[in-house]
């Protein structure tokens, strides 16, 4: 059984197999994708997400326990990166066009995701102004989130597809095609996947406008980089495989120590085919 919906900036896809809860079990993982979404959208202006880069530098933000473990994990990882991932570039983004604009951009310095403080497990607040941007770590949590949400329904086997951020589990193996980077209309065959999580940056079709900027910021001097390759990671939960593509495509080290702190393996793919 196949369902697909337009959720994350993308299209979701979700296929089990059939059993008596399996319409039951496809409803309830759209609906924990689309909190993700309600949650953690930088283009939803009343997202809980919207109302931390609003006012957490002004006062604390109650927020949901969905939004509380991705920021943490979000702040896990920058430690582990040595920075390289970080989530707070979102004004970049706005600047370049690639992100909404909604509130007034004085010239305030913004701090980053290091600058986002717990007071309680789901209290936060800021030392500088805000602008961060969840959008990638966010959608592998909302697959693996249905994930989840599937297994709990006894579903044995399936796989959860986001647009480049797929997760499959149970007995199910799933062949993992990536776009070729010098053609992104063709797919190659890179092998296969069980239980497991993949994810893949590339810019691909962001790279046919020469006037556009990347959508990936390097967090320390703030430059929109440009790359011809893609980078995957594979590892056991999405939400760490999204973010990790982040730190390979930023850094350029495929073997980067943060890879192994999360058991991730990362693969690139040069725009003329080779490894």
């Amino acid at each position: 059984m196949i369902r697909c919906k337009p959720l994350l900036g993308t299209f979701v896809e979700i296929m089990i197999e059939d059993s008596v809860q399996s319409e039951q079990a496809l409803k309830e993982a759209f609906l924990a994708i689309e909190q993700v979404q309600a949650l953690m959208s930088f283009h939803n202006s009343e997202s809980e997400l919207s109302q931390i880069n609003a006012r957490s530098y002004i006062e604390p933000i109650h927020i949901h326990r969905w939004t509380s473990e991705v920021l943490a994990l979000a702040k896990e990882i920058y430690h582990h990166s040595g920075g390289i991932f970080n989530c707070g570039i979102g004004h970049c983004l706005v600047e370049a066009g690639l992100l909404p604009r909604h509130l007034k951009m004085n010239n305030y310095p913004f701090g980053g995701i290091e600058d986002l403080e717990f007071l309680e497990s789901h209290l936060v607040c800021s030392k500088l102004p805000l602008r961060l941007d969840l959008g990638g770590i966010a959608k592998g949590y909302a697959v693996d989130k249905a994930v989840e949400v599937l297994i709990s329904k006894n579903i044995q086997t399936g796989l959860v597809n986001a647009g480049g951020d797929m997760r499959v589990f149970g007995d199910r193996t799933q062949n993992i095609q990536i776009r070729n980077p010098s053609n992104p209309h063709e797919l190659i065959q890179i092998g296969s996947i069980k239980a497991g999580a993949i994810a893949t940056s590339g810019l691909y079709f962001a790279k046919r406008d020469i006037h556009s900027n990347s959508f990936i910021v390097n967090p320390f001097n703030h430059e929109h980089i440009e790359f011809s390759e893609s980078y995957s990671v594979i590892t056991s939960e999405c939400v760490h495989a999204d973010a990790l593509t982040k730190v390979v495509s930023i850094s350029g080290n495929m073997r980067h120590p943060c890879l192994n702190h999360f058991s991730a393996q990362a693969i690139r793919i040069s725009d003329t085919l080779t490894p």
